[in-house]
């Protein structure tokens, strides 16, 4: 399979650009994917430059470059820091991570997150690893389900569709995504059932793959292992994402008031490179949908 059949990068140019690549320097690919970000990384640096590509879809590791420069980490981007001292290195002067999910994991039916085909209601980034989607809607109380189906999907009927996971459930465990579809008809909203089935399949794979907590995980460890002027690079593809990595760059924390010094400077360790989100081009969102809500944000440690 070739790479950009695998996933077709969003925003190539500028991630690779916010990175200010020096020819010499280390960099993390956070979500290395088909490796159309790595490979352009490549293009940009020197013989003595080194680019770590982190994923932890085992699918993945077929795409890596047969590069002497580059090293493929298989393994969540939860534990950057720690792979990257196995790999001996304490600094590095640059991390990407373009987040959420690849078109390779979308198009494959047997991986259970598309809403347009039939398969097993799996959604594990990892399938070595952890809860699946099955798990969940058979096994989370109905307070979790709300939860998880309000927060992470911004679903407005939550309650009630917690309600009929749990009612449904007894007759018959949940297997497939076609099976979940069927209960899903009856609570969309007429005429916006697509954008409802998305915004509930996003929730179970955000629940599945622990993707908040591993965000916050990464861009916490990518602060520790930046050079000073070294530069993180993320790109989001909705609301609860991108406000995570906004307010990390721009407060220095997840959350509560920004901290000042005596002399009232925010005190945080990044600076924003740009000052609003940057996005698609028009062009790029008519060649690539997935483009659309793509927003991308660059900062510097300092």
């Amino acid at each position: 399979m070739s790479a950009t059949a695998y996933h077709i990068p969003v925003m190539l140019h500028e991630c690779v650009e916010g990175l200010a690549i020096r020819p010499d320097g280390v960099y993390v690919d956070l979500t290395f994917g088909g490796g159309g970000h790595s490979k352009e990384i490549l293009k940009h640096l020197g013989p003595e430059g080194r680019l770590y590509g982190f994923d932890q879809d085992e699918d993945a590791a077929v795409n890596a470059p047969d590069d002497e420069r580059f090293t493929f980490v298989q393994a969540n981007f939860r534990d950057l820091a720690r792979y990257l001292r196995l790999y001996g290195l304490s600094k590095v002067d640059g991390v990407l991570g373009d987040l959420g999910i690849s078109s390779h994991q979308i198009d494959e039916p047997s991986r259970g997150f598309s809403t347009r085909f039939d398969g097993e209601l799996d959604m594990r980034m990892n399938q070595l690893a952890g809860v699946s989607a099955q798990d969940v809607l058979n096994t989370y109380e109905e307070a979790a389900l709300h939860k998880l189906f309000g927060m992470y999907g911004e679903v407005r009927n939550a309650k009630s569709l917690a309600q009929a996971v749990v009612t449904a459930r007894a007759n018959a465990p949940f297997q497939t995504t076609e099976q979940f579809k069927q209960l899903l008809q009856q609570l969309a909203p007429r005429g916006r059932e697509f954008k409802y089935f998305a915004q509930v399949f996003q929730a179970l794979r955000i629940e599945v793959n622990d993707e908040m907590g591993a965000l916050e995980d990464a861009l916490t460890q990518s602060v520790e292992v930046l050079k000073t002027g070294g530069r993180l690079v993320v790109m989001s593809y909705h609301s609860l994402e991108d406000r995570m990595v906004k307010n990390f760059i721009s407060k220095g924390k997840f959350q509560g008031e920004v901290e000042k010094d005596f002399y009232g400077n925010l005190i945080r360790p990044l600076e924003p490179v740009s000052r609003k989100a940057i996005q698609a081009s028009p062009e790029e969102v008519a060649r690539n949908n997935r483009a659309r809500s793509a927003k991308l944000r660059i900062a510097k440690k300092v």
